[in-house]
């Protein structure tokens, strides 16, 4: 069938039924928008896990900070629709300001505890505005499964935790980094990166690499394989560090010492010029390259 813009959240409702009452498995997709192949990759995943495939499109006021860039939030639905249209999506949901935020929208949805560090502390009220959003686009779309890419990752950890706590009954997929040929993730504001800063954009993708190899190596200091992401970091003078961190990979927490066998995610947040760029990498600590304190331990404990 030909891809359908809906606007409305009634519209979307009923299209959802109906297709809900044929058997047919649903698939969300939400994005801002100003599309790439990174979001592309994430729609022809949605085809291998559902029948019909949404893809939301909506730049969400309420996840923006007072200085951040709502009003120039890079948009273009034509290439949008011709991307989604190229990748076999079904449906376009396509609602204004108005429609999804219609009245006098009192409601707040809070996430504790995943929402303490990193972009939860730098950016008050985000993630508040994110699983708003999502459940908003949630009811109005009704999936079977929603599809969110891995570089923003407590993003990732936000939308599992509401999604568990609300008893939403959705399955989550989380799909790896799609990334540029030199490492550097796919991102709508990579638009704003001068030529010269892009090609010094892909020095946060060698920070992460250079820490996983530190982390693969036996190092399991936090301070020292945060100390790692900084110095590489630094080494581009326009570089200015939001965050460069270490953390487990379920919780976020930030002990001293990981142990073997931890899941880790290396997680940074940078400005490259007046550009702010996040990205993320999965490691685990390896189970062979025990300290001699946990030899010790293990041989007289």
């Amino acid at each position: 069938m030909p891809m359908k813009i809906i606007a409305t959240i009634a519209e979307m409702q009923k299209a959802s039924a109906d297709e809900r009452a044929l058997g047919k498995r649903i698939a969300l997709v939400p994005t801002m928008g100003y599309l790439h192949d990174g979001h592309v990759s994430l729609i022809k995943k949605a085809k291998d896990h559902a029948d019909i495939v949404i893809a939301s499109i909506f730049v969400n006021p309420t996840q923006f900070g007072p200085n951040e860039d709502f009003e120039r939030y890079p948009r273009d639905f034509t290439r949008d629709h011709s991307l989604l249209e190229g990748a076999g999506c079904d449906y376009i949901f396509y609602p204004g300001i108005k429609e999804m935020y219609a009245g006098a929208n009192r409601t707040e949805i809070k996430i504790d505890y995943l929402t303490r560090n990193f972009e939860g502390t730098l950016r008050p009220g985000h993630f508040n505005g994110v699983a708003l959003v999502v459940s908003k686009l949630f009811n109005a779309t009704l999936p079977h499964l929603a599809i969110f890419g891995q570089k923003d990752y407590q993003q990732t950890l936000v939308i599992k935790q509401m999604v568990r706590d609300l008893n939403f009954g959705i399955e989550l997929i989380i799909s790896a980094t799609y990334r540029e040929a030199d490492g550097l993730a796919m991102s709508s504001r990579n638009v704003y990166l001068s030529p010269s800063e892009r090609l010094k954009a892909n020095i946060i993708f060698n920070a992460l690499e250079k820490a996983k190899k530190a982390i693969l190596s036996g190092e399991r200091q936090r301070k020292i394989i945060n100390a790692t992401m900084h110095s590489v970091l630094r080494s581009v003078p326009e570089i200015r560090i939001d965050y460069a961190s270490s953390a487990l990979a379920d919780s976020l927490d930030e002990p001293d010492i990981f142990l073997a066998g931890d899941e880790l995610v290396l997680l940074l947040a940078v400005y490259l010029g007046r550009t702010r760029l996040i990205d993320n990498t999965l490691v685990r600590a390896p189970l062979s390259s025990a300290s001699a304190e946990d030899k010790f331990v293990e041989e007289y404990i």
